[in-house]
């Protein structure tokens, strides 16, 4: 039978709207990583950069169709839950596969959490040094912990805000920009655009530094699926993650490979203001206060990553709880229908992890740091795997729930699995990426050591045949 026997959100409360589901899921997308990283990925691939985000994004935008497709036709539940149902026939698969991307899910975001305390402490600096970095950090953790726990209009309010700045800051800019690049602007001499051709030309380190961005580029785009998250607490949620995954797809990309793209006509991509692309390309226009404009928006798209990392991974340990996958103590909720443990769970896991980067910067930190981003690719592999198993199915017992489908199946989903295999098996050969996969690789061992111990306390022997049922079915025990 198709269906998640968990339709509801079991206590959770519906407080969120539409017009927070599609800012959620832009801002999802939409961080830090677009105003600094991007520069990195540019300062290597030369403007071919533009090329390597086109790629990216493409692969992010076929995931989030797969997820449109699987969010409309269940009746409840996140991808956790899907992972588990692709698997009904067989359950032991469906288990370890719902434990994984539940889990790995969940660690990647409280990386983020971490992370991004650490990163807004720094901007905030940027205006009062002389307060204790520290401080910073643990003073944004605590407010975006009371906005999270007071209730998820509260979240939603807040994230809504802040995504819509984020945006506005990505539209204003893409006019400003376009039209000076144009050269429609009095007085700007012209069209803009010899940057994308000189010292070196459009692809000036070859084609590899472009397929080793499209790796790095990866992370950047992480965070949309958090709309499939928080449909459950909206009044129609199946509405709701259609209207936001279509919304989003399109915009995603206009933002990172349209901004890109104007960021290599203003800069030399050699250059050394390419390390704060925005800030330079504003500052090649002549916009005044550039630096203090930017330090701003990008603090805004930290808090948002922030507000989005606390809400992401209370969420799926609330949903893990459902299966047992986690401590039952973490599903209560308040009365405003928060899940107060869950969300405490994963500010405590940020102020460790912010310990850390103090403590051990070099080790323990290092070690979260280059390890989530990797993470992020299995979960995405693991959702474009139970897509496929999913369509099937439902093309068989249920087609009249594909109300959303993915385009050209199984074609584009295999697309999507080869892509995103091939970009981990790219890690294991670019040098300053073997760190990370081998790091990610580590905290997936770590995981299924954990699951197969669980099991064995549980039951004393490998849960449901789970050895056997991996086998192919030739050698599957009758």
């Amino acid at each position: 039978m198709i269906g998640n026997p968990h339709s509801s959100s079991d206590g959770l409360s519906h407080g969120l709207k539409q017009r927070h589901m599609t800012m959620i899921a832009l801002g999802g997308v939409i961080g830090a990583g677009l105003f600094v990283g991007s520069g990195v990925v540019i300062k290597s691939a030369g403007p071919a950069a533009v090329i390597s985000f086109l790629i990216t994004g493409l692969l992010v935008v076929l995931v989030m169709r797969m997820l449109g497709e699987m969010a409309c036709s269940m009746t409840g539940g996140s991808f956790y839950e899907y992972a588990r149902e692709a698997w009904i026939d067989r359950p032991g698969v469906g288990q370890l596969a719902g434990f994984l991307t539940g889990w790995m899910y969940w660690y990647f975001w409280v990386i983020v959490v971490a992370l991004e305390a650490v990163a807004g402490a720094e901007l905030v600096r940027y205006w009062l040094p002389d307060v204790p970095a520290w401080s910073i950090s643990l003073v944004l953790l605590i407010l975006m912990t009371l906005t999270n726990l007071v209730s998820v209009k509260s979240f939603g309010e807040c994230e809504f805000w802040l995504a819509s700045i984020k945006v506005a800051a990505i539209v204003v800019f893409l006019f400003i920009a376009g039209v000076y690049v144009l050269g429609l602007t009095p007085g700007t001499g012209g069209m803009h655009i010899a940057n994308l051709t000189q010292n070196g030309g459009f692809m000036p380190n070859g084609i590899v530094p472009v397929l080793t961005g499209a790796v790095a580029a990866t992370g950047f785009y992480f965070g949309a699926e958090i709309v499939t998250i928080a449909a459950a607490e909206t009044a129609e949620p199946q509405k709701a993650v259609a209207k936001a995954t279509s919304s989003v797809i399109l915009r995603v990309l206009v933002f990172y490979v349209g901004s890109v793209l104007l960021v290599a006509c203003l800069v030399p991509w050699s250059s050394a203001g390419m390390s704060t692309p925005y800030v330079s390309a504003l500052e090649a226009m002549g916009v005044p206060a550039a630096a203090q404009i930017m330090n701003a928006v990008v603090l805004t798209a930290v808090l948002s990553a922030l507000n989005s990392g606390l809400y992401a991974s209370s969420r799926m340990l609330f949903a893990l709880t459902r299966r047992g996958d986690a401590p039952k103590v973490l599903a209560r909720v308040s009365r405003n229908g928060v899940p107060v443990y869950a969300i405490l769970v994963a500010t405590l896991f940020g102020y460790g992890a912010i310990v850390m980067s103090y403590l051990s910067p070099d080790k323990v930190f290092a070690f979260l740091v280059n390890s989530y981003g990797t993470v992020a690719i299995f979960v995405y592999i693991l959702i474009a795997i139970s897509q496929l198993r999913l369509r099937y199915r439902l093309e068989n017992e249920a087609p009249h729930l594909l109300k959303v489908r993915m385009w050209c199946f199984p074609y584009l989903t295999w697309l999507a699995i080869a892509g995103m295999v091939s970009i981990v098996v790219a890690m294991g050969f670019i040098p300053e990426q073997r760190t990370p996969l081998a790091l990610g690789v580590a905290s997936l061992c770590i995981l299924l050591i954990a699951y197969f111990v669980r099991q064995f306390l549980r039951r004393g022997v490998m849960p449901d045949g789970l050895l056997d049922e991996l086998a192919p079915p030739k050698l599957r025990k009758n």
